[in-house]
């Protein structure tokens, strides 16, 4: 084998691009809500997928909505949407273990970035910070994995 095809063949592993693809708060209740010294029940989802951009180039991203709700009012105090992305590219890598570093590697980069948007904007938003747990992404990876195979389907994203 030739230099040039030992060094094609070598696994690629480079992180092109992190950026916010998307970020949205929404206080519906301002300023009246501010009145309010209660603490709120907060409610967070999140989910992860991956796209092709090109062959060897994928783009990923992880979402989270947290909503912050007034116990026992069912009023919304803030609601926060944001989409951490970035752009991976990821070559010579086994198809088997493609799909785990598409749904637990790139997630678990993105992740650090996406909970200090959330924080960040809820204090801009004037409220308390919110401090997002960790996740393990490896987990929930597995979890769904053997979910689908009990159903017969592959995962889609990892969600949580």
């Amino acid at each position: 084998m030739t230099e040039a095809a030992q060094t094609n063949a070598q696994p690629v592993f480079n992180i092109e691009k992190l950026y916010v693809k998307d970020l949205s708060l929404e206080v519906p209740h301002a300023p009246a809500i501010f009145l309010d010294r209660e603490n709120p029940q907060i409610d967070v989802q999140l989910h992860s997928q991956a796209t092709t951009v090109e062959e060897g180039v994928f783009d990923v991203v992880v979402t989270v909505t947290v909503t912050a709700k007034l116990t026992g009012k069912d009023k919304v105090l803030f609601l926060i949407e944001a989409k951490q992305a970035g752009i991976f590219q990821v070559r010579n890598i086994p198809a088997q273990e493609m799909e785990t570093v598409l749904a637990v590697v790139c997630p678990n980069i993105l992740y650090p970035y996406l909970r200090e948007v959330v924080s960040d904007v809820s204090v801009r938003g004037g409220f308390a910070p919110v401090m997002l747990n960790p996740i393990n992404f490896e987990a929930i990876y597995l979890q769904q994995k053997q979910q689908a195979q009990a159903q017969g389907q592959a995962p889609e994203a990892v969600k949580h």
